[in-house]
């Protein structure tokens, strides 16, 4: 009776391990929303690059709040991040806490490819990145400092 409660116990322990999903960093949205390269930053009113795209970017952006650049009217709301743009020169997107490129800011290299879940990451002065972005542009991964980058 005894070998037959352990293999019981065994056999249920391995079925839980198969129902539990085991957690990854990929995520199957962001995944499926890759372009490739194609020179753009682009940014998701929820995290998982879904829940609407906000904007699509070559150039940089002073105001996400304004009706001007690849960003009109969606400061302050993005959850998710992609940096899809072409590798050398000024290809790490630098997003703000502020319009006009000011306040704390976090960096996406453009190997991290993207971001899915802005709530794991906060601008260099501290404040969280989740929701709080008014402003992003291309610049040198040189030009972050060490601890700015997000992932």
């Amino acid at each position: 009776m005894r070998k037959m409660t352990l293999a019981l116990t065994t056999l249920a322990l391995a079925a839980v391990g198969f129902a539990v999903p085991a957690t990854a960093h990929a995520s199957a949205g962001c995944n499926a929303a890759w372009p490739g390269r194609d020179g753009n930053v682009r940014a998701w009113r929820d995290w998982d690059c879904a829940g609407g795209l906000l904007g699509v970017s070559a150039g940089n952006d002073a105001s996400w709040a304004d009706n001007a650049g690849g960003f009109q009217g969606v400061a302050n709301v993005a959850s998710s991040v992609m940096n899809s743009g072409y590798v050398g020169g000024k290809d790490v997107v630098a997003f703000y806490y502020y319009a006009n490129y000011s306040g704390g800011y976090g960096c996406l290299k453009p190997g991290e490819l993207y971001v899915d879940d802005l709530t794991r990451d906060h601008f260099t002065d501290g404040h969280p990145m989740n929701d709080n972005i008014m402003s992003h542009q291309w610049v040198t991964e040189s030009a972050c400092a060490a601890g700015s980058f997000i992932s």
